[in-house]
């Protein structure tokens, strides 16, 4: 079974470095050559175009959005070079409207097509234990079963259509940024009342959010001001918000807390933050206190 793995951004490069250890071919590409040699140079084979990628048995995505992923697929010759009986494995946060559209085109041309989102930061990929939220045919999935062993510790499926998977990581990364903005709220209040954000995120993690490793991990970012390097872009949060909202337009069903958290999101990139880590939602929270 030969493998192509296109995107190989900070989570994208540890995924594909994963898939060496099964043994198979791993064809790799990327936008901009660096990602390509680091790969090389562990066994992996670079592509020399798209098209070429798109020869494999397998081919993954993970790009920035929808129309990174159709500049790919559509104007790169990915899916035109697909065999029928390929399968494409898309594992990039895209909206549902979208994934109902890829999972269309790859019918029409007899390739399979399964949405497999993930759950984890950067150093979770390296470590292979990203969840992965599956959504397809469960004949597909199972073929693939075995690559997502090597980059996640589990494998969540839900549903048959890949859109699924898809409204699920939405839905995960609305709470997400939900929580971080609960979070940099409360510090910012208890900051203006004298008391320190590291004290704050010390009772909150040790009771009320005991375990929850993202109290605990973005608490401990906002209560240090450590906000960059990103490992998550604030940028990127507000796209998944903005999907999230739409996913739940599409159904009829408003989101007020995604309304309000899509605003917000969107004055904070506009002070300048988008490229921070999405903690910085703790920093934009003070500064409306005018606490930075």
């Amino acid at each position: 079974m030969s493998i192509a793995f296109i995107g190989l951004g900070s989570m994208g490069h540890h995924m594909a470095a994963n898939l060496l250890k099964s043994g198979q071919p791993v064809h790799v590409w990327n936008r901009s050559p660096e990602p390509v040699q680091a790969l090389a140079a562990l066994g992996a084979k670079p592509a020399a175009t798209l098209a070429e990628c798109g020869i494999a048995d397998v081919v993954f995505t993970m790009l920035a959005d929808d129309d990174a992923t159709r500049a790919v697929l559509l104007d790169g010759g990915v899916l035109a070079a697909m065999a029928p009986g390929s399968i494409h494995v898309n594992m990039a946060t895209v909206s549902v409207a979208f994934a109902r559209e890829m999972a269309a085109l790859h019918v029409e041309r007899g390739v399979g097509y399964v949405a497999a989102p993930v759950l984890g930061r950067v150093d979770v990929a390296a470590a292979g234990k990203l969840n992965i939220l599956a959504g397809g045919s469960n004949e597909l999935i199972a073929r693939v079963q075995p690559l997502f062993d090597l980059m996640g510790q589990k494998t969540w499926r839900f549903g048959s259509e890949p859109e699924q998977a898809n409204a699920i990581k939405l839905a995960c990364n609305l709470m997400l940024a939900c929580a971080i903005e609960a979070t940099g709220e409360g510090a910012a209040l208890a900051r203006t009342h004298g008391v320190p954000a590291a004290n704050f995120i010390d009772l909150v993690t040790s009771t009320l959010f005991a375990g929850s490793p993202v109290y605990k991990g973005y608490g401990g970012m906002i209560a240090e001001e450590r906000y960059s390097p990103a490992g998550f872009k604030l940028s990127l949060g507000l796209k998944d918000v903005r999907l999230a909202v739409e996913a739940g337009q599409g159904k009829g069903l408003p989101l007020a807390f995604g309304e309000t958290l899509k605003s917000t999101l969107q004055d904070a990139v506009a002070q300048g933050d988008a490229d921070l880590d999405l903690a910085a939602l703790g920093k934009h929270a003070a500064r409306r206190g005018g606490l930075n």
